[in-house]
């Protein structure tokens, strides 16, 4: 259930038993929830006997957490963080989770401005700090915000929701959720077979922008790399093509061994980092009936060998290529 159409539904981890068998928990293990939201993965980890460091950038999971926290005193430690330092605060541990994009519990709240199926202030920002969607929407230029909109929401329409928002801020900024979606929604149309609403693309775009959560995700693969040991476990969950991409190549990159050659001896030798644990795993009929979020979740998973971690930039794994959030504009 989505904010605006009632009270909240509670929250259903999505591939749950998918995710609890590829990260295969044992008692007594250390095992990262790379990204807490409502502690759905972090509950049945606990459940096996091991250790959990749960880790999220939101301040309001981190306090909604800490009752449970104090349930499992020792075996559950909580992180405020991005999950892309968690080797910052781990080292050597069994196994990562990750989750990927938005909780069902910041969308349920309107007045974080992540759903226009409620009013709230344009915003969108998981650690509550920093740029906000109405920063972006109001300020970017108009070739950005094609940019944003096209490569991170892949919408058809970008340019003309784009040049429809430059001409509009300049009678009136944009400052909730509702008066940016009725514009879209103006601009574009919408017909009765339509199943979307049709700022669902931009409405995307701006919180993964905002969120930096492409660059989040590669960084966190490249910090899971060095976090796990030999043997460790690595789950991903991902809602749409442009995280799974990311997570494919990454998997791909490190489960290959890349020699050096005789004409080239400046060429170090890479070895292969990880052991992929078959291909991507979606979720059953039965799963979406019950959760329909879980329609787009695709699982992918690997094990650690023992080779050293190879740090290479994370750019290297898909990462369109964007407005930085501090240039100019």
């Amino acid at each position: 259930m989505t904010a605006g159409s009632g009270a909240a539904a509670p929250h259903i981890p999505v591939l749950l038993d998918e995710v609890i068998e590829a990260l295969a928990p044992q008692p007594g293990e250390v095992i990262v929830d790379g990204t807490f939201g409502a502690g759905g993965y972090t509950r049945a980890i606990l459940g096996t006997g091991a250790f959990v460091v749960a880790i999220d950038r939101d301040p309001d999971a981190i306090a909604a957490g800490r009752a449970l926290e104090a349930e499992h005193e020792g075996r559950l430690r909580l992180v405020h963080a991005p999950f892309s330092s968690l080797d910052a605060h781990v080292e050597q541990v069994d196994g990562v989770v990750l989750d990927i994009g938005v909780s069902s519990m910041q969308l349920d709240q309107a007045e974080r401005g992540f759903s226009f199926r409620a009013d709230g202030p344009l915003d969108m920002r998981m650690a509550q700090v920093g740029l906000s969607a109405a920063d972006v929407v109001n300020s970017y230029k108009t070739s950005d915000l094609t940019r944003i909109f096209g490569l991170l929401g892949e919408e058809r329409h970008a340019g003309r929701i784009a040049r429809m928002i430059e001409a509009r801020r300049e009678k009136r900024l944009f400052a909730r959720t509702l008066e940016l979606a009725d514009a879209i929604e103006t601009l574009v149309g919408r017909a009765p077979r339509d199943k979307i609403h049709p700022a669902t693309r931009v409405f995307q775009a701006l919180r993964i922008y905002v969120n930096d959560e492409l660059g989040e995700l590669s960084r966190a693969l490249v910090a899971a790399e060095r976090a796990l040991k030999p043997g460790g476990r690595l789950v991903v969950v991902t809602f749409h093509s442009l995280e799974d991409r990311i997570v494919k190549r990454f998997l791909a990159d490190r489960d290959e061994t890349v020699g050096g050659s005789r004409h080239l001896p400046q060429v170090v030798e890479k070895v292969a980092t990880f052991r992929r644990k078959g291909g991507g795993i979606t979720a059953g009929d039965a799963e979406v009936e019950r959760n329909p979020r879980a329609r787009s979740a695709r699982l992918r998973a690997a094990m650690r060998t023992d080779a050293p971690p190879r740090g290479d930039d994370p750019s290297v794994f898909g990462l369109p290529r964007l407005p930085a959030i501090s240039g100019e504009r």
